[in-house]
């Protein structure tokens, strides 16, 4: 029997218990870095168990941001490494293997490098479609609901909260489901850290290419779609949909798709809209395979897709 997905999702909910505690980094630490927060956030902000043995979770680890990554409608992402210096080592270095995730190791002590994805407040966002996609998700405070309807500066505190949480509890949701997404390391506030999908590029590990830009031959191509349809079979068989699906939002990391973005994902029966938003991205990834050369329809997948939901 599937679980019901939007009760699962509003059990521990990281908007009521994500934060991070008052402390005073120390000196020694230069612009650009931070100390680890990884011990600064409630236990229900840090990833599954059990966790991948790249994720750094040394007190003595540094924060050091490396750049801007990508820039989005409610959110921007820049690469960050986590690293333990020299002297401070805490257990064996991660092994790197391309498309994992892991940093360099083979320095002295413990580097990975992430993803930060970090949303921006109601007033620097371009996405206005939110409230189709809230439609049938509960508020636990009142007082939070109307501030946001106001638009208060405390509501749209808030609302970029709830957006960051609502991918926190996606992320985390799809990754015990076994499904193809970044591994979430950790929620604070508005930034979550998530595993970085690269592919070997001639200076080291990259970020993987969007799906959009790619150009596969007819096999992998084909690859492809049956990795697709199964992420989205396995998501709707849990009462689920991404609700923003499109080639622009999965990343072709060699042979394997993993899927991103998010933050939007709606219950199937719960959301109103539910069944137009699996229908769209059905019609999103089906013209993408079909310009290809793919020969996929969208009413096909989307009722093969309903045989896994009901």
């Amino acid at each position: 029997m599937a679980l019901e997905p939007q009760q699962h999702l509003d059990e521990h909910d990281p908007s009521d218990t994500c934060f991070t505690f008052d402390y005073q980094p120390l000196d020694d630490v230069d612009a650009g870095q931070r100390w680890s927060t990884w011990l600064s956030v409630e236990p229900l902000c840090r990833g599954p168990e059990p966790r991948p043995d790249w994720v750094v979770t040394s007190q003595a680890a540094i924060d050091t941001e490396l750049g801007v990554l990508k820039t989005g409608k409610e959110a921007d992402a820049f690469l960050l490494e986590r690293s333990v210096p020299a002297g401070h080592r805490a257990g064996a270095a991660p092994r790197y293997e391309p498309g994992d995730g892991a940093g360099d190791a083979s320095g002295p002590g413990q580097s990975v490098v992430m993803v930060a994805k970090r949303y921006r407040g109601e007033d620097h966002r371009s996405f206005h479609r939110s409230s189709a996609y809230t439609e049938g998700r509960r508020e636990r405070s009142s007082r939070d609901a109307r501030a946001m309807a106001k638009r208060t500066t405390h509501g749209r505190a808030v609302a970029a909260g709830k957006w960051a949480a609502a991918e926190w509890q996606s992320l985390v949701r799809c990754h015990e489901l076994g499904l193809a997404v970044p591994y979430p390391v950790q929620i604070d506030g508005t930034e979550i850290l998530m595993q970085w999908i690269t592919v070997d590029g001639e200076d080291g590990p990259e970020t993987a290419p969007r799906l959009a830009g790619t150009r596969p031959g007819p096999a992998l191509l084909a690859s492809y779609f049956d990795q697709v349809r199964e992420f989205l079979a396995d998501l709707v068989g849990c009462g689920l949909v991404h609700g923003d699906l499109s080639a622009y939002n999965i990343l072709a990391a060699g042979e394997r798709l993993v899927v991103i973005d998010l933050p939007q994902t709606v219950d199937l029966v719960g959301n109103p809209a539910g069944l137009d938003f699996l229908l769209r991205d059905c019609t999103n990834v089906c013209s993408w395979f079909g310009s290809r050369g793919l020969e996929v329809d969208e009413q096909r997948l989307f009722g093969d897709l309903m045989a896994h939901a009901f």
